[in-house]
């Protein structure tokens, strides 16, 4: 019988600590991305931006990402892990509480390329502070629930950005995430650095004492000899290893997914969903602002949703299901601008086409994508894997930031979303042909899948000779 994961009350106050401050960083981290999407209504209006100027303002937010992430991992190992998350949050209230203050569109862009790095820094480090500081008992639990936390802050900023809508304060609407940013620097500078970046280090008191701390019941000697095997396997990867046989195909298959999460359009309507709405007819700011909460809120359903069946269908049927959605939303949104329903009140079936879309992308793309790129690789490549994966994800996500507006305001609603069905097409074509089904397999069987050209090897028969 399998057992149940220890309620997070039965942990030690420093694994609730924990605990506490990831899940804080998770919501902060979904706010900031998503309270751009009302307050760049009102943005938009006092500062007269084009649409490649609206697009501007998420773009730099994302280049920001990029130079984040690429710097995230060496920073992280040079000063630990603690400290690195420790300048995540600092930025977060800085940047933040800097993008609520400018009065023109340069310095917002400055303050939002800043944060950017800082979104960046967490996307990397967040995770893994999370994974080795958490007690063994809520690990599983605690990495869920930031991505559940996540998706909460992206609700809450629709709901803090449609409460000011009546006055349309978009300062307000940037700045509020430095208030609990500055709370939980309280909360990380009373944490210890994880045990495994002191073990890295050779600092092995420390990482004993720390071990203690988080999970008073561990062996904390026996943790350590097993930290220390794993990072010995962890050594001697190189980023030509994954361009050439056997891993070259598993390199180029996370890397495409990598590409396509993003590039099939989720944070178009993230960023963009109440310019959406508008051009759909709803009219009233708290109406176009309140309802991508609504769209959020499905959102977060289905990836928790997803996280309580995976282990029961598997990684394929909830990929394509997913994407499935996404493509009949893409089909059901060409139709509504097409055929002109845009008309006075808006279009209910653009409303749950854009609804269907995200809840779809959450329930598939959203929840499993970064599996793969953990699965694929030994030890050795696992972090470079997921570096390379989150890069080209980047990218794509700089590509849809950037042109979604002119797209939409040059060649029309229809049009754009005949692209958006076109690369869900692709990706359904995609992970139907190369996606394997990992359910129940352990990591090495995983990995002789790859070894072996992207095919399970052959069950052994016996030597029917003798």
């Amino acid at each position: 019988m399998a057992g149940t994961a220890p309620a997070l009350g039965t942990t030690s106050p420093m694994g609730r600590k924990i605990a506490i401050a990831a899940a804080t960083i998770g919501i902060i981290y979904g706010y900031d991305i998503g309270n751009v999407s009302g307050a760049l209504l009102f943005i938009t209006e006092e500062m007269r931006l084009s649409p490649a100027m609206q697009g501007s303002v998420t773009t730099v937010l994302v280049a920001g990402n990029i130079v984040g992430a690429l710097i995230a991992g060496k920073l992280a190992t040079a000063i630990g892990r603690k400290p690195t998350m420790l300048l995540v949050v600092a930025g977060y209230a800085v940047f933040a509480a800097w993008s609520g203050l400018t009065s023109d569109i340069l310095w917002l862009d400055v303050s939002r390329f800043f944060l950017g790095i800082s979104i960046g820094l967490s996307l990397v480090v967040a995770p893994v502070f999370l994974a080795e500081s958490a007690p063994a008992a809520i690990r599983g639990s605690l990495v869920v629930g930031y991505q559940v936390a996540t998706v909460t802050g992206i609700l809450l900023a629709y709901l803090v950005d449609w409460s000011l809508a009546g006055s349309g304060n978009w300062r307000l609407m940037l700045a509020l995430s430095a208030v609990p940013s500055v709370l939980v620097v309280f909360l990380l500078v009373r944490l210890p650095d994880t045990a495994r970046w002191y073990v890295l280090k050779g600092r092995h008191e420390e990482a004993r004492a720390t071990l203690r701390l988080v999970d008073p019941g561990a062996d904390a000697d026996r943790e350590i000899a097993e930290i220390e095997a794993e990072i010995s396997t962890q050594t001697g990867g190189r980023l030509r290893e994954m361009f050439r046989a056997p891993y070259s195909s598993a390199t180029m298959f996370v890397l495409t997914l990598g590409f396509l999460v993003q590039i099939t359009g989720i944070n178009a309507i993230t960023y963009y969903s109440p310019t959406i709405f508008k051009q759909m007819g709803f009219e009233g700011n708290a109406t176009i602002i309140g309802l991508p909460a609504i769209v959020q809120a499905a959102a977060l359903v289905a990836t928790i949703g997803s996280l309580f069946i995976v282990d029961r269908f598997g990684r394929r049927p909830i990929l394509l299901g997913g994407i499935a959605s996404m493509m009949l939303s893409s089909l059901v949104m060409i139709l509504v601008f097409a055929t002109g329903s845009l008309g006075s009140g808006g279009s209910l079936w653009g409303f749950l086409a854009i609804l269907v879309f995200t809840a779809g992308f959450n329930f598939g793309f959203g929840s499993l994508v970064w599996v793969y790129a953990s699965e694929s690789f030994p030890a050795r490549l696992r972090t470079l894997g997921a570096s390379l994966m989150l890069t080209t994800d980047l990218i794509a996500n700089l590509i849809v930031a950037q042109f979604f507006l002119p797209l939409m305001d040059g060649l029309g609603g229809a049009t754009t979303f005949v692209i958006f069905l076109v690369l869900a097409a692709i990706s359904f074509a995609f992970v139907l042909r190369f996606a394997p089904e990992t359910k129940g397999r352990t990591l090495e069987s995983i990995r002789t899948y790859w070894e072996n050209g992207a095919r399970w090897p052959e069950p052994t028969q016996p030597d029917r000779t003798s």
